[in-house]
């Protein structure tokens, strides 16, 4: 059944709430020493031009001729998600910030309209010299090897003849032609629809009208110019007509009788994040839909046109839709490269990265019969460390939950699912347990950003199946990855926890790097069961041991650790910092680097995507170094690590270490201060050595990277002094993965 919350719990959790934020929110005692030298006000990038600066390492993937066409095409498609996603929700929260008057100066010191022009200038850069290089470059590549983008009139006869019929039989039913006249108003565009703006002329009366035609986007927008049961071996041509050409060439059946004057393709994008008030809402599933549907009707922000639209239809697109002149973007057909993403089903292995399975992980694979394999019983036998997708999330976490589901000595299943599969094996995992009588608890994220609609229709499955649906504390997305399992065994109840970097999607565990921890360590069970009841109940006073949970100790947490090193460097202690994340924007973390830095103490970070924090400025951060590193898989893993440990003060003997982390959190306020988070301390002295092995093969010069510069500028480095290729790390780890027990 669903938690829902009525009035005095509403002012319950309100209170809760307040709490959390208020002891995040304490100003931080100045641990900083007497002399130190005040920190310099400019001593932060800019959050937001971070990202474009990220999205622009991207787009090097794309441009890199080592990496095979397809996959170019690919990372080329990424790169316009993406800006997609940047525009749709930070662009159009920094507007409408701006617009309501609450925008504040940047950390940066831009101001709200200072920082809106330097992404639009930046943006504006980007989308054209992502567009003419899809144009110049990728699309040529892409004909050398027999895959063209074809157009209506480079067509012989029987093909025209082919999609004449296809476009009569599949396509023309499903168009509507809207016009623009007093009897009818300028049509609705939906976010992120591609569309036909369409002038037509009476001949008759000599008049132009406009009109508005939406490429269906439930079809495929790539034709297969020839007809694709032939065999394709690899020197037949792959061609295809795009669908808004296509329609093009008959727009005479839409508009008998009309002279099509002009047609060109466009498409908006909108505000699409989400706003509710949590603590208004009577029924916090309910206010998501009702959200949703409002997120259809945002404001547009972005208007992206062909190049070779007139002026005249240019206006009168802007005028209708109320954009202004910075908000247009110009581009060469086709617009939308996320198109490119269709090019994936074309079976040509020898254009894309060679094929990799997944393994199962060693420790697990140790303890398999030959009648089944026992997730609990290679969890008793100690800790054990995965790294997706390496290591097959299929044959370990998926196994661990399905096994759960299926023993009749499992009583209870917890679970937090923030993103996961459309045909996802984990929910029906849980529907398993809770069919055969479990206790089983689901904490479903209604928030998660573009996964709300899947998320409400799971929480609702789930609810049908008897399992007990959550949706968390008020004020606070429910971000962090843990599976906790109770069974009862001959000594006692047990419990097996599972805590990760990455959500339970076996999709993503293919294409994501994430860690995990399986363990049936007693204080880790503890530590589950307070979590679990904090988030399902009221527990606001919880405290852990091999946890650390945001919003109240994943920071502190953190800075102490930092502090313990700067101390350390300054009596003359080994030092250093090795950190893993996909960003670090917050500012009370990266000032507690600075004064590390400034204190000796050797600190290396490999950021994926946004950071703040300026690297190797003299006198301030001359000991930080930031990497950064993209491939074939996307680097979603997050690691700390310490030289030093808990253990007797400086001064009263040496200090024991290292310490290592993985978890759920970044470096980011909404990770610290509005999410909860979990980082789960290893304790296994070869899973901490696996993990600094780890750290060290990502940071080392011999491995390719992207370095950043204390201007925020970034180098690649892919080859050494001699031309020779560095090191793919995530190359290396295939070949030393491949190498055990495949997974079934």
């Amino acid at each position: 059944m669903t938690q829902k919350f009525d009035a005095p719990s509403k002012a319950v959790l309100r209170s809760m709430i307040a709490e959390h934020i208020a002891e995040t929110d304490k100003p931080e005692k100045n641990d900083a020493q007497p002399d130190a030298r005040p920190l310099p006000p400019d001593r932060f990038f800019d959050r937001e031009l971070s990202w474009l600066k990220f999205n622009e390492r991207v787009l090097e993937l794309a441009q890199d001729d080592d990496v095979p066409i397809l996959e170019r095409a690919n990372f080329a498609a990424i790169f316009a998600s993406n800006l997609d996603e940047f525009f749709m929700v930070r662009v159009a929260g920094l507007k409408r910030r701006i617009d309501s008057g609450i925008a504040v100066t940047t950390a940066a010191g831009l101001s709200p309209r200072q920082e809106m022009r330097a992404i639009t200038e930046e943006a504006h850069k980007m989308q054209d010299d992502h567009a003419h290089y899809i144009i110049d470059h990728i699309l040529p590549d892409l004909a050398k090897e027999n895959i063209q983008l074809l157009d209506w009139d480079k067509l012989s006869v029987a093909e025209q003849e082919r999609l004449s019929r296809y476009y009569r039989q599949q396509v023309f039913p499903v168009l509507t032609p809207l016009a623009l006249d007093p009897a009818h108003p300028f049509p609705y565009i939906s976010g992120n629809s591609l569309n036909l703006a369409v002038l037509v002329e009476n001949p008759t009366s000599g008049k132009s009208h406009f009109a508005r035609v939406k490429i269906p986007d439930n079809m495929n927008r790539l034709v297969p110019v020839e007809d694709m049961t032939e065999d394709e071996a690899s020197d037949v041509r792959y061609g295809f007509i795009t669908m808004e050409n296509l329609i093009i060439a008959h727009l005479e059946s839409l508009f008998p009788g009309m002279i099509i004057k002009e047609a060109r393709s466009f498409r908006v994008t909108r505000n699409e994040d989400i706003d509710v008030e949590e603590d208004d809402a009577e029924n916090l599933l309910n206010a998501i839909e009702k959200e949703l549907l409002r997120r259809r009707f945002g404001p547009p922000i972005r208007l992206e046109l062909s190049d070779s639209t007139s002026p005249f239809l240019s206006q009168l697109l802007a005028d209708q839709l109320r954009v202004s002149n910075d908000e247009v973007y110009r581009l060469p057909e086709p617009l939308d490269a996320t198109v490119l993403f269709e090019l994936n089903s074309i079976d040509r292995p020898d254009l894309k990265f060679r094929p990799f399975v997944p393994t199962t992980n060693r420790q697990i694979a140790e303890v398999e019969t030959s009648r089944a394999q026992d997730i609990f019983a290679a969890i008793r036998e100690h800790d054990i460390l995965l790294h997706h997708p390496y290591d097959s999330f299929s044959t370990s976490v998926q196994a661990f939950l399905a096994q759960a589901a299926a023993d009749p000595k499992v009583l209870a299943i917890k679970q937090t699912l923030y993103r996961t599969s459309s045909d996802s094996p984990i929910i029906d995992a849980l529907i398993d347990a809770a069919h055969a009588g479990k206790q089983v608890l689901a904490l479903v994220e209604l928030k998660a950003r573009f996964d709300e609609d899947a998320n409400i229709a799971w929480a609702r499955k789930l609810e049908r199946a008897g399992v007990h649906v959550v949706y968390g504390i008020v004020g606070l997305k429910t971000h962090c990855k843990l599976s906790l399992v109770v069974r009862q065994e001959n000594d006692g109840l047990r419990r097996y926890c599972h805590v990760g970097t990455g959500n339970y999607n076996p999709k993503t565990a293919r294409q994501y790097t994430d860690l995990g921890l399986l363990t049936c360590d007693p204080v880790v069970g503890q530590d589950m069961t307070r979590l679990f009841n904090q988030l399902s109940g009221y527990a606001p006073k919880s405290s852990f041991h091999r946890l650390l949970v945001a919003p109240r100790t994943v920071r502190t947490g953190l800075i102490q650790r930092i502090k313990r090193e700067e101390d350390a460097a300054r009596a003359g202690k080994e030092a250093w910092i090795k950190i893993k994340v996909n960003a670090i924007i917050d500012e009370k973390t990266i000032d507690a680097l600075y004064r590390a830095s400034q204190a000796g103490v050797k600190i290396d970070l490999v950021v994926r995507g946004l950071c703040a924090l300026k690297p190797g400025v003299p006198g301030l951060s001359e000991n930080i170094r930031v990497r950064s590193i993209l491939g074939r898989f996307l680097e979603h893993s997050r690691v700390y690590a310490f030289a030093n440990s808990d253990g007797p003060q400086i001064g009263e003997g040496p200090i024991s270490g290292p310490e290592v982390w993985i978890g759920s959190a970044d470096l980011m306020h909404r990770n610290l201060d509005r999410r909860v988070e979990a980082l789960v301390r290893i304790t296994s002295p070869d899973e901490i050595e696996e993990l600094l092995d780890y750290l060290d093969l990502q940071m080392a010069d011999s491995t390719a990277s992207w370095h950043m510069q204390p201007d925020g500028t970034y180098v690649h480095h892919s080859k050494d002094e001699e031309g020779r290729p560095l090191v793919d790390c995530q190359e290396y780890l295939i070949r030393r993965h491949m190498r055990r027990p495949h997974a079934n």
